[in-house]
């Protein structure tokens, strides 16, 4: 049986585009659930525009989405029941309600930027670099590709779509403390050689000739550090390195640590070490992965430098 859209392309155009539109957003959701995210890709339109215009009333969303009131109204009154949005009454006419995300809805926001929306772009625009000048044959073309490979799956090779590796400034100052600290305080003890460098990590690395790079996420911003502190006789310690919790499992951290290295290389590091904890067992796998092996002789030349150092690796490439 043959397909009639299809058969009859011009006449049923918008059926066909609401089916590919259909079949697309399926193929988000699945980017959606994977970066588990209790959204629905209706959704995203709702938060990006409240991200980029600030709170709106109802009928402001509906015009700026160009979408009918009652889509936005469904979409809003779920965002509400999962705490993403907030309504009041400060409208200057009381009648309306002005919505607004809540923190928890940023959150999930700069999460759906960073694990959908940069790499659902990708891949839609990988798709449509393959599409042929006709429309209708594009379309065509459009609905072939994306039943050979969907979304998600070329999604998953854009993996650093929208993440860019940053050099130190000091308006990254706080980010640096900020992102550190973080993995700090959740499975340690700050010790005084931690507060020293980042409360002070001009002095403390790049005065002395090293390096601190960040990973920025395209519209969240920095999520993600590192950093390179002489030691003296051409040692370079790879040190204060993490990624935030909500950005965790986007594989930030093995772009940064790829990036650092690179960086080290040029620099000269003879030998580039680490020191680390058996507790940071996710990071210990990933510096060995990208090429760091466990050295009794870094640990005993430089391991009494923190107290909660019982891993030392050497870079062996």
């Amino acid at each position: 049986m043959t397909d009639i859209v299809s058969d009859r392309a011009a006449l049923f155009l918008g059926s066909r585009l609401k089916r590919l539109a259909e079949r697309m957003q399926s193929q988000v959701t699945r980017l959606v659930e994977k970066a588990d995210l209790p959204l629905q890709p209706s959704h995203m339109p709702v938060l990006g525009t409240l991200d980029r215009d600030g709170p709106q009333t109802i009928g402001a969303l509906t015009e700026a989405m160009q979408v009918a009131q009652p889509t936005v109204t469904r979409a809003v009154a779920r965002l509400t029941e999962l705490g993403l949005v907030e309504t009041n009454r400060e409208h200057r006419d009381q009648r309306h309600k002005t919505i607004r995300l809540t923190p928890a809805g940023r959150q999930a926001l700069d999460r759906a930027k960073m694990l959908v929306w940069n790499r659902a772009e990708a891949a839609v625009e990988e798709v449509l670099s393959e599409l042929d000048p006709s429309f209708l044959d594009q379309l065509t073309q459009l609905e072939a590709l994306l039943a050979q490979e969907p979304l998600d799956v070329r999604a998953a090779r854009h993996v650093e779509a929208g993440v860019t590796v940053a050099e130190f400034s000091d308006a990254l100052a706080p980010a640096f403390k900020a992102i550190n600290m973080e993995w700090l305080e959740d499975m340690y003890a700050v010790e005084p050689v931690d507060l020293k460098v980042l409360d002070h990590p001009r002095e403390a690395i790049l005065d002395h000739g090293g390096a601190i790079l960040f990973a920025v996420v395209e519209g969240v911003g920095p999520v993600g550090t590192c950093a390179l502190k002489p030691s003296g006789g051409g040692a370079i310690e790879l040190t204060k390195m993490g990624v935030l919790k909500s950005s965790r499992g986007a594989k930030i951290g093995e772009q940064l640590l790829a990036a650092t290295i690179a960086r080290a290389k040029a620099m000269g590091a003879a030998p580039l070490y680490l020191l680390s904890n058996k507790k940071s067992a996710a990071a210990v796998h990933l510096y060995e992965k990208l090429g760091f092996v466990h050295d009794e002789t870094i640990m005993a030349r430089y391991g009494a430098s923190y107290e909660r150092c019982d891993v030392a690796m050497v870079y062996r490439g």
